[in-house]
């Protein structure tokens, strides 16, 4: 009771901010307290606590079993009772608990869900059906909650057969109980229409219901649900029409049940109608005549949004279909422009009074590119996907209404000027072919349109006059955003000053606006990958724009309102990563002003994405101008970023660890100073690699300081401890490529004889790993560290060599190391070793294979004519495609379950230099933040480098102009020395060792140069 008292207390502190973080370090130690997580659901099922402190208490619960419910092979964390009881009381909890912790409780059941069900957790919906009830709906929409919480996980995953057994596992023992509780809901709303509260509760177990109908049919409509599906289809089409004053809301901007019910029932049916299923078809008219009937007559009120954004995506959806023929009959196109895409294009005052009041919330939910559900949004799409089928007659009738609403608007500029934002809306909407991106805007334009005249008639005026009216400016900012693809660099060098003018602008949606057109526009590149907007036409004025844009970010000293728009500092990234190196002149002011930013914002990290795009943005000044002037740079970063970490900002924490590394790696210093020196104590300390956020990014700093303080951490005695963090990192899957990257560190960083009494227990490790959990990328990497080790001289001169590996293995298992070899080594070479750094290295290590073993020369002879084989087949045989595909793709999977970005060779490195940033990357780790994991900095990255500069693979290129022979000619040389110092023992093995008469041929090809 003392413990349940104890946590009690420590969760209250726990919401309190001025307590908050050291309330939650006591936590976590009370989470290794005997039934920490059952004593958790004590409090939440006890009526003698707080409302406040059984959610908090939930809240933990569900984060508790997020972090040690399992651990990465899916092992439980918590002991086996433990686990037992939560499973067998945690559903009853949730079922009787009130809405806000039946929510927490519902994710939590969820998580489990992940790991145990079904196999681990078979009774759990027999369970569920039993607790089902004829009139009691709270706790029917319980059951559903619950079930919502397990089968949403189906819909991202992609078919297989173990997904479908899991899928067929809960139909059988759920639809029955399911389609009867659909007819009792139904028959309830009927009953009770007057009556207000029972009608409720069983709206909300209909609202439920649909959510779980979606989950049943995400893949495609069960054979258990088709031979009810006419019944369930009327009963979906029945509620798009229903009304019951009952169910109004006073709230004129607040969604009320019936919103909600109409517009979960839009979704699944915009799900099933996008399956294209015959079991939908030959409803769809229904429907769509229930939808447009809604569309003509739903008020302008905001709490209508969502509901009539679902309605015109479920109409784009069936407009794919062959129903759409109805759309372009003249008068039903005329109505459906008039009366359902005008209205809801149109601004309303809800939406004036949210640019003025509430702008950073309007810019997200206008731009293009976003999720964000709109009115505007859904019309603009369902416009533009009727014009995709239909263009000739969609362009003709929708550039009447532009050339009505742009005549009104000339007619008196001032009164009129929303007929002209309307106009720019309609044309917009069909110039653009196709969904407008991220990355490039509108990719193909409508041939039927002059998006240049368009823009010089009718919107440039708006981009050069201070008179226009703010939205008419954002319009004329949008307008080149959107169509940025479609203008050429010259065109650029005039509209680009037009543009960054605005950043200048008091009104905060437009020059919020002005700053993502600009950071796209920059980041815009042509089919060479070179920027568009050249570096020296943005690099004159990139000191004036990075002012501005601070100016505008530091207008608020408070942490939470200076990093509400992340837009501003993906700007100034986005101008550093043009700009590199031409920074150098203003780097102090663009280093103090970002530092500045960081120093507030670290007291209440509240923007994942502004603090992500600062971190880029400090990531690219140091990549490209702290080699200028790295003792400036460290002493400008040590200072917050050791201040960080003391005070425990666990955000922030991947970030710095990744700039120290890249600081690091910048500094021409052979050394490391006493900043550095004092990170390696807590970075070989096992603290922070528990948390499963910092691996990646701590790995790539120890590398850096192993580089750098080679002879420091071998002084020290920190060699051990940091094989210690190997041990770590190989025994558990998502961070087992992490410890190869480590351990092939320590080979090129420490003395051989610092690293010899380890091996043994270095290689069990490693062959225990693939004994367990052999997975494609771990086999490459155990090849990938075999070269690393064949490649260097042989052990009696210092290094390792082939013989060495032989040994280390041999002395662990008799015979294991042709095992390793042949049919592990050698076919991964092959397959797998596309990239040039990793063929180089290859062919290093067979080269030297075959030149200086002493067990291949006299144990392993066959194992001698396989390796000339692979040999000369990587000196012959470009990579297959089946092996560059199969490389990246296992390579991918493995960075994904690592959270970490892949090293980028030399040339690809060059190209994203070139273009300032490579964009997917950038994007992906953009759409990446928040969610849980690590976030790679682009800027970053890991670079590798080129093992062995004195021959090029492949083609002789630029690049190779100053590399003087080709890896044929190195691998001749090397076998014609060999060959001479051992008295031709090596010709003597290519006649004896190799069977197939081409190989031989093409090895004396070799040797004879």
């Amino acid at each position: 009771m003392a413990a349940e008292q104890q946590i009690v207390e420590l969760l209250g502190r726990s919401i309190d901010p001025s307590q908050q973080k050291d309330a939650e370090k006591q936590l976590l130690e009370a989470e290794k307290l005997d039934r920490f997580a059952i004593t958790l659901l004590t409090i939440v099922g006890s009526g003698g606590y707080q409302q406040t402190s059984r959610l908090a208490a939930a809240l933990y619960f569900k984060n508790f079993v997020r972090r040690k419910w399992v651990d990465p092979e899916g092992n439980h964390l918590i002991p086996q009772d433990d686990v037992a009881l939560i499973k067998r009381e945690l559903v009853g909890l949730m079922i009787s608990s009130p809405p806000s912790i039946q929510s927490q409780l519902g994710d939590a059941i969820g998580v489990i869900a992940d790991s145990d069900f079904w196999e681990r957790w078979d009774t759990l919906i027999d369970d569920l059906v039993s607790r089902l009830t004829q009139d009691n709906p709270q706790t029917n929409d319980g059951v559903l909650r619950i079930l919502h919480s397990i089968l949403k996980r189906w819909r991202p995953l992609t078919k297989s057969d173990a997904l479908y057994t899991e899928i067929n596992h809960v139909l059988d023992r759920f639809v029955p109980a399911f389609l009867g509780l659909l007819q009792n809901t139904n028959e309830a709303i009927e009953v009770n229409a007057n009556n207000e509260p029972p009608l409720k509760q069983n709206v909300e177990v209909l609202i439920t219901s649909i959510k779980v109908l979606h989950d049943l049919c995400c893949h495609d409509v069960p054979d258990a649900l088709v031979e009810n599906f006419d019944n369930i289809c009327i009963l979906l089409n029945n509620y798009l029409v229903y009304d019951n004053s009952l169910l109004h809301t006073d709230d004129e901007t607040e969604p009320g049940q019936l919103e909600y019910l109409k517009s979960t029932i839009w979704g699944f049916l915009i799900h099933v109608t996008y399956m294209n299923t015959e079991d939908i078809e030959r409803h769809v008219g229904q429907f769509l005549n229930s939808t447009s009937n809604f569309l003509i007559t739903v008020p302008l009120d905001t709490k209508y949004d969502l509901t009539v954004s679902r309605a015109l995506i479920y109409l784009t959806t069936t407009s794919m279909s062959e129903k759409s023929e109805m759309f372009v009959q003249p008068k039903v196109l005329g109505n459906i422009l008039e009366q359902v895409i005008i209205p809801n294009i149109g601004l309303r005052e809800a939406d004036e009074e949210m640019f003025e009041d509430e702008p950073i919330e309007y810019i997200r939910k206008d731009l293009e590119g976003t999720d964000a559900e709109t009115r505007r949004r859904a019309a603009t799409d369902f416009l533009r996907k009727l014009n995709e089928r239909f263009s000739d007659t969609i362009t003709t009738s929708t550039m009447q209404y532009v050339n009505r609403y742009l005549e009104a608007y000339a007619k008196d500029q001032s009164s009129n000027w929303k007929d002209k934002d309307v106009a720019v809306y309609l044309f917009c909407s069909i110039a653009a072919l196709g969904n407008v991106t991220a990355l490039a805007g509108v990719r193909t334009v409508n041939p039927h349109v002059n998006m240049i005249e368009f823009f010089q008639q009718n919107i440039a005026q708006d981009l050069i006059s201070d008179s226009s009216h703010a939205i008419l400016q954002v319009d004329a900012i949008k307008y080149l955003y959107m169509f940025r693809s479609h203008m050429s660099s010259e065109q650029w060098q005039e509209a680009l000053p037009l543009l960054a003018r605005h950043l200048g602008s008091s009104n905060y949606v437009v020059h919020t606006y002005c700053a993502i057109a600009i950071e796209r526009i920059l980041a815009l590149t042509d089919p060479k990958n070179e920027l568009v907007i050249p570096r020296a036409l943005v690099s004159p004025s990139s000191k004036d724009m990075i002012r501005q844009l601070f100016l505008l970010i530091q207008k608020s000293s408070q942490p939470a309102k200076l990093q509400e728009n992340e837009f501003l500092m993906r700007c100034i990234m986005r101008i550093l990563m043009v700009c590199r190196e031409d920074t150098i002149p203003h780097a102090d002011f663009v280093l103090n002003g970002l530092v500045s930013i960081l120093r507030v914002i670290r007291h209440n990290p509240s923007n994942p994405r502004f603090y992500y795009y600062l971190f880029e943005s400090l990531g690219a000044l140091v990549k490209h101008v702290a080699h200028s002037q790295p003792q400036k740079f460290e002493d400008a970063l040590s200072g917050p970023f050791f201040e960080c970490l003391e005070q425990g900002i666990t955000e922030f924490m991947p970030y710095i660890f990744q700039l120290f590394a890249s600081l690091l790696d910048t500094t021409p210093a052979a050394t490391l100073s006493e900043n550095y020196t004092k990170l390696i104590a807590p970075v070989v300390s096992l603290a922070l690699w528990e948390d499963k956020t910092n691996p990646p990014a701590l790995t790539h700093l120890l590398c850096s300081l192993i580089n750098k303080g080679t002879s420091q951490i071998i002084a020290n005695n920190q060699v051990e401890p940091i094989l210690g963090i190997f041990q770590f990192l190989i025994s558990r899957k998502p961070t087992e490529t992490l410890a190869f990257d480590l351990l092939e560190s320590c080979l090129s960083s420490f003395p051989a004889q610092n690293l010899e009494p380890y091996w043994p227990e270095i290689f069990k490790l490693i062959l225990t790993r693939l004994n367990s959990s052999k997975t494609e990328y771990l086999t490459y990497r155990f090849t990938r560290l075999y070269h690393c080790l064949s490649a260097r001289q042989p052990a009696a001169e210092g290094g390792y060599g082939a013989d060495f590996v032989a040994r280390a293995t041999e002395s662990l298992q008799s015979g294991i190391f042709p095992q390793l070899y042949l049919p592990i080594v050698l076919p991964n070479t092959a397959g797998k070793f596309v990239k040039p750094h990793d063929r180089k290295l290859a062919i290093v290590s067979f080269t030297r294979t075959l030149t200086s073993s002493t067990a291949f020369a006299e144990r392993y002879a066959k194992g001698w004519g396989i390796t000339c084989e692979h040999l000369l087949k990587m000196l012959v045989d470009p990579p297959t495609t089946e092996g560059v595909v199969a490389n990246a793709a296992s390579a991918a999977a493995a960075s994904k379950a690592s959270g970490k970005g892949a090293a980028a060779d030399g040339a690809q490195q060059q190209d994203e230099q070139q273009s300032g940033m490579a964009e997917e990357g950038l994007e992906d780790a953009a759409q990446a933040i928040g969610a849980t994991g690590f976030t790679q900095l682009t800027s970053c990255r890991p670079v590798s480098k080129d093992p062995y500069p004195e021959f090029y693979v492949g083609s002789a290129g630029a690049g190779q102009q100053q590399q003087q022979q080709s890896a044929r000619q190195w691998v001749g040389a090397c076998l014609r020395e060999a060959n001479q110092t051992t008295g031709g023992r090596i010709e003597g093995f290519v006649g004896a060792r190799i069977e197939n008469a081409e190989v031989r041929s093409g090895i004396a090809g070799v040797m004879g140069g």
